[in-house]
C-alpha cells in the first residue's frame, strides 16, 4: 500500500490515477470472439464454453428442470435473505417511477414526456469465485418494473456444466424470462448479435472481466447499448477523529476482496485513527478466506493523510469513487459538498455491504472516475424518453411568428413553409 502524510495538491493527480489494466491483445480476442459467433452460433458458444470454462454443455438454456430444483439446492436461510433484499430494492426502486407532466409552453402548446421500456434486456452475471446473485437483485428487478418484455440472463456454467442454483432462484424471483449457460466475452456476443438459442437484446447490463468490459464496448458498434463503462470496484473512505478504525478497516477489505485490480483508498484526518486503521487492515486481511486477492488490491491502494474533512471531500470528488463513505462526525454537512460519487455511506454503521445487498440502492455503479459523468443503474436505465406535444390552431398561432423567423435565419425555408402554410389556411 502507498502511504502519504499531507501530500501537496499538485500531487493529487497522480494519487487518483487508477491501476492501469493489461490490455494487451484483448480487442483482437473479442472481435475475433464475435466474429465466430456471428458466423456459427451456437456451435461457437459451445466450443468457447470448453475452452474458456473447461466444461462441455449439451444445451445452452437453463432447462425448467434445472429451474425447478433451484430453490432446493440452496437453504431456507438464504431464501429469505434474498426475499427481504428484493423487498427492499423494489420499495427503492418503484420511488423512481413518475407520473405523466403535461406542461403548456405557450398557450394552445402542450408538451410532454412518457416513459417506454427498453423491450429486450441482457444481463450479464459473472460464475467463478464469486457468483453474484445479488446482481441480480439488482438489474431484474428495475427491468421488471420498468416494464421490459423481455430480460434475459446469461452466467456462465462451472465446471460440472451447472449454473449456481442461487442465480437462478433469484433470476426466477425477479421476472427474468430466458436464463442461459454461456459466460465470457462469447455470451455478450451472443446477446448482441442472436444465435439459434439467444435472442439478441437492445442493452446489455452487467459487471464482468476485462473481457466482458471490452466485449461491452464491442457490442456499442453494432449499436447495441451497455449500461455503463466498467472498470475494477473501488471504495474511498473519508474518516476523522470519530471513526472506528475496525469499521474502517473492514470497509476497505470488503472491497479489496473483490479482485487484485480493486482499489481501496482511505482518507483521515486523525493521525491515530489513520495508524489504528493501517493496523486493522493488516490484522483482518490474514483471515479473510479470499486474502490474496485482497492483499493483490492492497499493494495498489492509498492511505492519506489530510488536514481538514473539507480537504478530504475535494480530494474525493477529484477521484469521484465508485464508493464514498463518510465516517464523520457531521458528515451531513458534507452532503452538499459531494459532487461526484457512485453511492455514499454516511456514518459509523452504513457499511457498504449494505448498499451491495440490502438496504435498497442499486450497487451497479460507476467506476474509473465515471461518477464524475454517469449515474447508477436505476429504473431509468431501463427506459427511453419520448416527447410528445401537440398544438391548437391558437397555439400555432401564437408560436408561428418565432419559428419562422427562426427558420429563416438559419436559412431553412422548408421549416418556414412548414408553419407558413398551416397559418394561412382556411377551411
Amino acid at each position: 500500500m502507498f502511504i502519504n502524510r499531507y501530500p501537496q495538491r499538485e500531487t493529487w493527480a497522480g494519487l487518483i490515477k487508477r491501476p492501469v489494466l493489461k490490455k494487451e491483445e484483448v480487442s483482437g480476442i473479442v472481435s475475433e470472439i464475435f466474429k465466430k459467433v456471428e458466423q456459427n452460433g451456437d456451435e461457437a458458444l459451445l466450443e468457447f464454453t470448453k475452452k474458456f470454462d473447461s466444461t462441455e454443455i449439451e444445451s445452452i438454456t437453463v432447462s425448467k428442470e434445472e429451474i425447478d430444483r433451484s430453490g432446493s439446492l440452496i437453504s431456507d436461510e438464504l431464501k429469505e435473505a434474498i426475499q427481504v433484499a428484493m423487498q427492499n430494492i423494489t420499495k427503492f426502486h418503484t420511488s423512481q417511477q413518475v407520473e405523466i407532466e403535461k406542461i403548456e409552453t405557450t398557450k394552445g402548446v402542450i408538451c410532454w414526456r412518457e416513459n417506454r421500456a427498453v423491450e429486450k434486456v441482457g444481463i450479464y452475471i459473472p460464475g467463478g469465485t464469486a457468483p453474484l446473485f445479488s446482481t441480480v437483485l439488482m438489474l431484474a428487478i428495475p427491468a421488471q418494473l420498468a416494464g421490459c418484455n423481455e430480460i434475459i440472463l446469461c452466467t456462465p456454467p462451472d465446471k460440472n456444466g451447472n449454473v449456481n442454483p442461487a442465480i437462478i432462484y433469484t433470476a426466477v424471483l425477479c421476472g427474468v424470462t430466458r436464463i442461459f449457460k454461456i459466460g465470457g466475452a462469447q455470451a455478450i456476443a451472443a446477446m448482441t448479435l442472436g444465435t439459434e438459442s439467444i435472442p439478441n437484446v437492445y442493452k446489455i447490463f452487467g459487471p464482468g472481466n476485462q473481457f466482458v468490459v471490452a466485449a461491452k464496448e464491442y457490442a456499442q458498434n453494432y449499436g447495441v447499448a451497455i449500461d455503463m463503462p466498467a472498470g475494477p470496484s473501488e471504495v474511498l473512505v473519508i474518516a476523522d477523529q470519530q471513526a472506528i478504525p475496525a469499521f474502517c478497516a473492514a470497509d476497505l477489505l470488503s472491497q479489496a476482496e473483490h479482485g487484485s485490480d480493486s482499489q481501496v483508498v482511505f482518507i483521515s484526518t486523525d493521525l491515530k485513527v489513520f495508524n489504528e486503521t493501517i493496523e486493522e487492515v493488516h490484522e483482518q486481511v490474514k483471515k479473510l478466506p479470499r486474502n490474496k486477492l485482497a492483499e493483490e488490491s492492497l499493494n495498489n491502494s492509498h492511505f492519506i493523510l489530510l488536514n481538514t474533512a473539507q480537504e478530504a471531500i475535494q480530494f474525493s470528488n477529484s477521484y469521484a469513487p465508485e464508493h464514498l463513505i463518510l465516517a464523520l462526525n457531521d458528515f451531513e454537512k458534507h452532503i452538499p459538498s459531494i459532487q461526484n460519487a457512485g453511492s455514499v455511506f454516511l456514518g459509523n454503521y452504513s457499511c457498504e455491504s449494505a448498499g451491495d445487498y440490502a438496504s435498497g440502492t442499486n450497487h451497479t455503479l460507476p467506476t474509473n472516475g465515471f461518477a464524475k459523468n454517469y449515474s447508477g443503474v436505476s429504473i431509468d436505465s431501463f427506459v427511453k424518453k419520448i416527447t410528445f406535444q401537440e398544438l391548437s390552431v391558437k397555439g400555432l398561432q401564437n408560436l408561428g411568428k418565432t419559428i419562422e423567423i427562426m427558420a429563416e435565419a438559419e436559412g431553412l425555408f422548408a421549416h418556414k413553409n412548414a408553419v407558413s402554410i398551416r397559418l394561412k389556411y382556411k377551411k
